[in-house]
C-alpha cells in the first residue's frame, strides 16, 4: 500500500471526535479501497471522500455493541451483529492510534447506553439540583475516561518494558536495528496515550474549577434563603402574639380563624358573619430552605371591621405567583363576589394511552397514490400525533408566566428580554416532536379557557388569538404567507408596549431515509413599536463541523438609538440567559473584514428554562405537561372544537385503523362542504345577496403597524359558551 493513513490535524484518541484515512476491504475484485473514517459519539462512519460528509454516509457501525480485533500489525476487524468491517492502516503506529480511539469510544458508548437504560435519573423539582446532577455525571464520565486511559498506559508500558528487555539481550547488530524500530514505535504509542491522559485530566480540572465557582454561588444563595426563611418564621411568631393580644383587648364579638402549619398555633373564635382567612405554608417548607413561598387562600374582599387587627403582612415577593397547594382543595381565584361560593378547580390529566407500535407499509401508501391528485391522497394517521394544528399553536403558551413577569416589568428593556425568552420557548416542544398535527377542518375551532387557574384564555379558528388578563397575543396564518413566517403581535395593555416578531424556519431532516430530526435556524427581530427598541435573535443551524453547542441561540437587546444593553444566550431546547452590558469596545476584524464589538457584562441571569418532560413521555408522543391536557374532553365547548374530532380521538385511544377510516370520511366531507360553500357564494353574488363569511369568530383587518391583512377576534364566542347557544356553528364532524 503506497497511500498513507493521514491524520493531519486530527484530535488525540481521547477526544470526542477522531477522523482519518483507512483502507476498507470491499470485495475480491477491488480489494482494499481508501476511505475517510469519522469516529464520533460512539459511531464509526465512513465516506469515499471528505466532501461526502456533507451529504452521503456510506456506512455506520455502533461501537457500543461492536467487537474490536487486530489480525496483524496493521489490520483492524470490527464486527457488530451481522456487519463486519475489515480495515487496514499504513503503519502499526497508525493502527494503534485507531485502536486506542475505538476502545475509548466503545467504553463511552457503553456507559451512555447503561445510563439511558437505567432508572437512576429521578426527575427533580429544583433547577439547581438538576444542574448539579448533570455536572456530577459529566465529572464521573471524565473520571471514567481517566481510568480507561490509565489501563491503556499500563498495557502499553508493559509492552515497552518487554521490548527494552529484549533489546538488552541482543547480540546481532541487524536484529538490534529491527528491535530498536519496534521500541520506537511502542514509545510513540505510549506518548500518544499519555497525551490523551493529559487532555482528559485537563478537561476534568477545567470542569471542576468552573463548577466549583457555581456551587459557591449556589451555596451562598441557599444561605441567604435560609436566613430569609428564619426571618419569615420570626415575623409570623410576632404577628401571632400581636393578634392574640389584640383579641384579648378587643370587646367586639369579632372572630378570626388563623391556621398555620408551623411549629406554632393560633385559634381564635370566628363569627359567622365574617369570612375566614387561612394561610398554609408549603409541606416542603422546612425540607428545602430555597422554598420561601407560602400558599395563600383567602377571599378577594374582606369586610371593614377586620381592620381593627394589626396589619398582617406576609413577606411574599410580588414577582412570584402564589401557587396552589396540591394537598388542599383548589379553588378559583376569579370569583370576585365575596358572597359567591368558591368552586374547586378541575384536576387536569397527566397521561394519555401509550402510542401503539404499528408498522407502516410505505409501498401500500404509494400504490394508493397512483393516479390521484395530491390534495385527495389520504395520508394515514401513522404520520400524525393526536393533536390538531390549532392545539399545537396553543402550545406557544406553555411558558405564559414569562409574559406575566414581563407585564410587571417597569423597564421596557427588561420586558423585551422576557418577551425574547418567550419567543424562544415556543420551540422547546419541537425537539422530539417529529410527527405532524392534524390539519384543521373548515370552521374548526379550539378554545383553551384557563382563566380560573392560569389567568388566560385563547381561541383559534384558522387564526390564533390569546387573550390575557392584561395583554393580547395574536398570530395569523394565511395562504399568502407560505414563504414568509406569520407576524406575531403582543400588546401589553397597561404600558401600551406593542411587540411584533416573526418565527424562524423549521427544517425536518431525514424525511426519506434515517431518523427524523428537526432544526430551527434563522433570525428573529423583535420590535417594540412604541419605544423603537429591538432585539436581534440568531438561531444557529446545526453543523457537524461546528464546535458550538447544538441548537444555540444568541441575541442583543438594543435601545432606539442602537446601543446594546443586554446579551442573550442559550439554546432553544433548554434555557435562555441574559447578561447586562456594562461596557463595550471595538475589537479586531472578523472573518468578513468587519470590526467586532467586545462587550463586558455582569453575571448572567436565568430568564427561562425548559420544564422536564412527564414520565413515560417517549411513549406519549413526547408531549409536555400542557400538551397532555389540550385534547382532554371538556364540557361546554363549541360544537366545532378540536376535542370533538372523532379521528383524532380514536388515534389517541390507540384505534388507528378506525381513525384512518374516520380521517378519510372527514376529508371527503370537507371537500364536499367546500364545493357547496363556493356554489352558495356564487349564487349569492349573482342575486346581489351577501353570502356567509368565514371564519365565524374573526374578521379581516389591515394591521396599522405591519400593513398586513390579519384576522382579529370580533367577539361572540365566549358569550355563546356562557349561554350554550351554538346555533350559528356548522356541523363539521
Amino acid at each position: 500500500m503506497s497511500s498513507v493513513s493521514t491524520l493531519a490535524g486530527a484530535p488525540a484518541p481521547g477526544s470526542d471526535t477522531y477522523k482519518g484515512w483507512l483502507f476498507k476491504w470491499t470485495n475480491y475484485l477491488k480489494g482494499y479501497q481508501r476511505r475517510w473514517f469519522v469516529l464520533s459519539n460512539g459511531l464509526l462512519s465512513y465516506y469515499r471522500t471528505q466532501a461526502e460528509m456533507a451529504h452521503t454516509c456510506r456506512g455506520t457501525i455502533n461501537l457500543a455493541t461492536a467487537h474490536i480485533d487486530t489480525e496483524d500489525a496493521c489490520n483492524i476487524v470490527l464486527s457488530s451483529g451481522g456487519r463486519t468491517y475489515h480495515l487496514k492502516a499504513s503503519t502499526e503506529v497508525e493502527r494503534q492510534r485507531w485502536v486506542t480511539a475505538l476502545e475509548l469510544a466503545k467504553a463511552k458508548a457503553i456507559r451512555m447506553m447503561n445510563d439511558q437504560s437505567g432508572d437512576e435519573e429521578p426527575t427533580t423539582q429544583s433547577d439547581r439540583s438538576e444542574g448539579i446532577q448533570g455536572t456530577l455525571k459529566t465529572l464521573i464520565s471524565k473520571l471514567d475516561d481517566l481510568s480507561t486511559c490509565n489501563d491503556l498506559i499500563a498495557k502499553h508500558g508493559a509492552a515497552l518494558q518487554r521490548s527494552l528487555s529484549e533489546l538488552e539481550a541482543l547480540r546481532v547488530p541487524v536484529e538490534g536495528g529491527e528491535k530498536i524500530k519496534g521500541v520506537n514505535e511502542r514509545a510513540t504509542l505510549f506518548r500518544i496515550t499519555s497525551n490523551a491522559m493529559i487532555n482528559a485530566c485537563r478537561d476534568f480540572l477545567d470542569l471542576a474549577e468552573t463548577h466549583s465557582r457555581r456551587w459557591q454561588r449556589a451555596l451562598q444563595y441557599e444561605r441567604e434563603q435560609r436566613i430569609h426563611l428564619e426571618e419569615t418564621i420570626e415575623q409570623l411568631a410576632k404577628q401571632h402574639n400581636s393578634l392574640e393580644r389584640a383579641w384579648r383587648e378587643s370587646l367586639l364579638p369579632i372572630s378570626l380563624y388563623l391556621s398555620l402549619s408551623l411549629p406554632l398555633s393560633l385559634s381564635l373564635p370566628v363569627s359567622p358573619s365574617f369570612p375566614s382567612l387561612s394561610i398554609f405554608p408549603s409541606p416542603s417548607l422546612f425540607l428545602s430552605p430555597s422554598l420561601s413561598s407560602l400558599y395563600l387562600s383567602l377571599p378577594l374582599s374582606l369586610p371593614p371591621p377586620l381592620s381593627i387587627f394589626p396589619a398582617l403582612s406576609l413577606p411574599l415577593s410580588p414577582s412570584f405567583p402564589l401557587p396552589v397547594s396540591p394537598a388542599l382543595p383548589q379553588v378559583s381565584p376569579s370569583c370576585k363576589d365575596s358572597g359567591k361560593e368558591l368552586q374547586p378547580l378541575r384536576r387536569r390529566r397527566s397521561h394519555i394511552p401509550d402510542k401503539p407500535n404499528y408498522s407502516l407499509n410505505l409501498w401500500s401508501i404509494m400504490k394508493n397514490c397512483i393516479g390521484k391528485e395530491l390534495s385527495k391522497i389520504p395520508m394515514p394517521v401513522n404520520f400524525n400525533e393526536p393533536l390538531s394544528m390549532l392545539q399545537r399553536l396553543t402550545e406557544d403558551l406553555e411558558y405564559h408566566e414569562l409574559l406575566d413577569k414581563a407585564a410587571r416589568c417597569e423597564s421596557s428593556l427588561e420586558q423585551l428580554c422576557l418577551v425574547a425568552a418567550f419567543s424562544v420557548s415556543s420551540y422547546s416542544t419541537t425537539v422530539h416532536r417529529t410527527a405532524k398535527p392534524f390539519n384543521p377542518l373548515l370552521g374548526e375551532t379550539y378554545e383553551l379557557d384557563r382563566l380560573d387557574d392560569l389567568g388566560y384564555r385563547s381561541l383559534c379558528e384558522q387564526v390564533h388569538t390569546e387573550i390575557h388578563y392584561n395583554m393580547t397575543l395574536r398570530q395569523t396564518h394565511t395562504k399568502t404567507q407560505k414563504n414568509t413566517p406569520c407576524a406575531i403581535h403582543l400588546q401589553f395593555h397597561s404600558s401600551e408596549n406593542h411587540y411584533v416578531w416573526r418565527k424562524v424556519i423549521s427544517t425536518v431532516h431525514n424525511i426519506i431515509v434515517g431518523k427524523l430530526w428537526i432544526d430551527q435556524s434563522g433570525d428573529i427581530e423583535i420590535v417594540n413599536h412604541r419605544t423603537k427598541e429591538t432585539c436581534q435573535l440568531k438561531f444557529s443551524p446545526y453543523s457537524y463541523f461546528s464546535r458550538d453547542v447544538p441548537r444555540k441561540v444568541t441575541g442583543v437587546v438594543s435601545d432606539s438609538g442602537g446601543q446594546a444593553h443586554y446579551i442573550l444566550s442559550g439554546t432553544w431546547d433548554d434555557k435562555i440567559e441574559s447578561s447586562k452590558i456594562v461596557q463595550s469596545s471595538k475589537g479586531g476584524s472578523g472573518s468578513e473584514g468587519k470590526q467586532k464589538t467586545v462587550y463586558q457584562t455582569l453575571s448572567p441571569k436565568l430568564l427561562w428554562k425548559k420544564y422536564p418532560l412527564p414520565d413515560n413521555a417517549e411513549n406519549m408522543y413526547f408531549f409536555s405537561s400542557l400538551a397532555l391536557t389540550l385534547n382532554e374532553p371538556e364540557d361546554g365547548v363549541g360544537l366545532t372544537d378540536s376535542r370533538l374530532r372523532p379521528d383524532q380521538r380514536l388515534m389517541e385511544a390507540g384505534r388507528w385503523d378506525e381513525a384512518n377510516s374516520e380521517k378519510q370520511r372527514l376529508e371527503e366531507k370537507q371537500r364536499a362542504v367546500r364545493r357547496r360553500r363556493e356554489a352558495e357564494a356564487t349564487d349569492a353574488l349573482d342575486n346581489g345577496k351577501t353570502s356567509r363569511k368565514w371564519p365565524q369568530w374573526f374578521h379581516k383587518r389591515k394591521n396599522a403597524i405591519t400593513g398586513e391583512t390579519t384576522f382579529v377576534y370580533k367577539g361572540g364566542y365566549w358569550e355563546a359558551k356562557d349561554s350554550q347557544d351554538w346555533s350559528t356553528c356548522s356541523e363539521i364532524f
